[in-house]
């Protein structure tokens, strides 16, 4: 038995082609347009989820990438903080070898005192330098002055800073500590090396005359001198394996922007050409369709 196609059998399958045509038209020109082939779920459910995945990832890798780059600042910044500690402990140590003289005249020794106690106001500089608001000798209270004298604290050799340790997230499931405790850097208040005590005996000894207690001073000076090396060899230890993470996290960016790429970035050449075809089939489906579906009943009776 026959299967009798009417007018408007034709007219919707028709128009429901037509509708097709100009859907795939309209996708390719905004794949094109937009440079990407998913714009919305339904053009890749697969291919959303993977892409969601990947912007997830990339979002925490940046997180990363931050925290690494605020902590090579940190490092960088306490390496030079520390380099001038040590460089006062030289300075300090050749006015301590000239003020052991005992040739030398109390005038000379005085002027060696005043220069020690300038020496001395510069270390409490440096143990309260801060970067980007933070002192970076004061553990976890690094929003405190650490070395500041008040009514019960009249020397710095007093303080002992917080040891708490400031760490960074620089990877899943990884910290990694940039500080360096004031304690361990310039000593604890018992310490007999503590480099703030070491300088009030040495100004007391210069002032007094007694040129055996000058002397005696420079035990301690190489004892404390020695820990700041120790310690800046950490800091420098610490600032490279931080260097090696930022490598890795580039390379980690790296892949997982061309992983999304991949999946979510159009073929411009591609999709320029299936584009062009798409019209031109749509172009042709109209001009045949005019042809095969009259406008009118009087164009149908002809």
């Amino acid at each position: 038995m026959s299967i009798r196609v009417t007018q408007g059998m034709m007219s919707m399958q028709t128009l429901s082609n037509l509708n097709k045509n100009n859907s795939t038209r309209s996708d390719l020109s905004n794949q094109a347009s937009t440079g990407r082939k998913i714009n919305k779920p339904s053009d890749d459910p697969v291919g959303v989820t993977y892409s969601l995945r990947y912007r997830a990832e990339l979002a925490s890798n940046e997180q990363f990438q931050s925290n690494a780059d605020a902590a090579v600042s940190w490092l960088d910044f306490t390496d030079t903080t520390m380099q001038q500690a040590t460089d006062v402990m030289k300075r300090m140590k050749e006015l301590t070898i000239q003020g052991s003289n005992g040739t030398l005249p109390q005038s000379g020794r005085d002027a060696i005192k005043l220069e020690i106690q300038q020496l001395k106001e510069q270390m409490g500089n440096i143990g309260n330098a801060q970067i980007r608001g933070k002192y970076i000798f004061n553990g976890q209270n690094y929003d405190k002055v650490p070395y500041e004298l008040s009514g019960t604290v009249t020397s710095f050799s007093q303080i002992d800073t917080d040891s708490g340790s400031v760490n960074y997230a620089i990877g899943d499931q990884s910290t990694f500590q940039v500080n360096t405790p004031g304690n361990d850097f310039f000593g604890k208040s018992t310490d007999a090396d503590n480099v703030y005590k070491v300088m009030d005996d040495l100004i007391a000894a210069l002032a007094s005359g007694d040129t055996s207690q000058v002397a005696a001073q420079t035990a301690n000076m190489d004892s404390r001198t020695n820990k700041m090396q120790s310690a800046l060899s950490e800091v420098g230890a610490r600032t490279n394996r931080v260097e090696l993470v930022q490598a890795r996290l580039d390379d980690r960016n790296l892949n997982l922007t061309t992983l999304q790429s991949k999946v979510e970035d159009a073929d411009i050449a591609e999709v320029l050409i299936k584009s062009t075809t798409a019209q031109t089939i749509y172009e042709a489906a109209l001009k045949s369709s005019a042809q095969i579906l009259q406008p009118s009943l009087m164009d149908f009776m002809r």
